[in-house]
């Protein structure tokens, strides 16, 4: 009776593990992702949330390509809402799917696809005022601003530097929750251009680096303002870290951006209403994107490390409200050409998502801007063997633009004067 028992067992194991069309030729999907490995000789990494054990894949040799391990790739991830993405030399990672991240191939079918859209300039911009008038609406900005309550800034003392000075800033904007910022501003007398500078999410806005770029351009004639995002720096203590993970982030941090614009053009002398500017890296960037889009005011933009068309943020502070799909459907460059023919600088390199720059998304920027007679005035400065960052390079790239576009002093660019205040200083309640 035993042995009848086991010689049972033993079947039902092979009717279960037997590639068959009753049991749907499943294989658990650990062995096919080694096999996988080894047939195209590359290695796999999978991200925290991706749990392999137990997971069984129907149908699982069929699912083999042997001349794409990308198809290959596609076709197991897709089962299981996971994606891969290629690392250095023959690493991939696998991962879950993310909504905002694609891969290259797809950006530049996005891009092709958006080409057939406008063929001239008013085809063009009967897109342009749909992309304002939907991204609007699904960041859902107005209501937005209807709530805050937006009273009187409170101002820090002025601190004197070299040739500028910092002073911070403060403006409660939804009850009980601020808008915390630092001006830099040129001590020449006379009307200077304004520069908005969303921060990205490298440490704070207190950082060196942004300490130099900030100052080295209010040096050379400009007033900067930054903001801390949404749950970081002084924010964090009135809504916590968690809060900056929110589609809430996205709007608060728009509605800083531009807050912050509409005060300093209405409350300060020395401002150039014509010279009106953005810059910003990485997820700062993604907001120069949207205030460039946003206010019509604005008249130069730099987003840095950041435009792609296969990527749109992937923070909710850049991707919590849909306005990836306005207007049917819309990436990143298509909201930066919003801005042709101003003058724009998209800042790129080799070590990160925007490696892409100078072969897609930049020459989809030019046939925009070509709308307008104006190919020139968009720029592309790509840095191969760079990484995503903020250093020196990247910001020489930035004072470059603003001085041709601002005529801002060239002569006054000397990182080395920028005097690096402690991070307490330059908390906007700080007195």
């Amino acid at each position: 009776m035993r042995k009848i028992f086991m010689i049972a067992v033993m079947l039902l194991a092979m009717e279960t593990t037997a590639q068959t069309y009753e049991n749907q030729f499943r294989r658990p999907v650990s062995d096919v992702m080694r096999d996988v490995a080894k047939r195209f000789d590359v290695r796999f990494k999978f991200d925290g949330n991706v749990d392999t054990a137990g997971v069984v894949l129907p149908y699982a040799d069929f699912r083999i390509r042997p001349y794409s391990l990308e198809q290959t790739l596609d076709n197991i991830c897709k089962h299981f809402d996971w994606n891969w993405w290629k690392q250095s030399g023959n690493v991939y990672k696998i991962k879950r799917y993310e909504y905002p991240r694609r891969h290259e191939e797809e950006g530049r079918q996005m891009l092709d696809y958006l080409s057939t859209l406008y063929s001239n300039k008013a085809e063009w911009e009967a897109r342009r005022d749909s992309l304002r008038r939907e991204v609007r609406q699904r960041l859902e900005l107005d209501a937005f601003l209807d709530s805050c309550v937006l009273g009187k800034p409170l101002l820090s003392k002025i601190r004197k530097h070299d040739g500028y000075t910092t002073q911070n800033i403060c403006i409660e904007l939804t009850p009980g929750q601020h808008l915390f910022g630092t001006i830099y501003a040129s001590t020449k007398k006379g009307k200077h251009a304004l520069i908005v500078c969303p921060d990205g999410h490298w440490p704070m806005r207190y950082r060196k680096d942004e300490q130099q770029r900030l100052g080295t351009l209010a040096r050379m004639g400009a007033v900067c303002v930054d903001f801390d995002l949404y749950g970081w720096g002084e924010s964090e203590k009135e809504v916590g870290a968690e809060a900056h993970h929110t589609s809430r982030a996205h709007v608060y941090q728009a509605a800083c951006g531009y807050i912050l614009l509409d005060w300093m053009l209405k409350n300060r002398k020395d401002i150039d209403p014509e010279r009106v500017g953005v810059m910003g890296g990485s997820g700062g960037g993604t907001h120069t994107v949207l205030l460039s889009l946003l206010d019509e005011r604005v008249t130069a933009s730099a987003p840095v490390v950041h435009l792609a068309s296969h990527f749109d943020g992937g923070c909710p502070c850049e991707s919590g409200k849909p306005v990836q799909l306005a207007a049917g459907g819309t990436c990143e460059p298509e909201l930066a050409a919003v801005m042709a023919p101003k003058p724009m600088l998209i800042v790129s390199d080799g070590g990160d998502w925007t490696s892409s720059v100078p072969t897609l998304e930049f020459p989809y920027l030019q046939r925009i801007y070509g709308f307008y007679g104006a190919k020139e005035q968009v720029r592309n400065v790509h840095l191969p063997n760079e990484r995503h960052d903020f250093r020196e390079n990247k910001r020489n790239a930035v004072y470059d633009f603003f001085i041709d576009v601002f005529g801002l002093d060239r002569t006054m660019l000397d990182e080395s004067k920028i005097e690096i205040e402690p991070d307490e200083q330059l908390k906007s309640l700080y007195k």
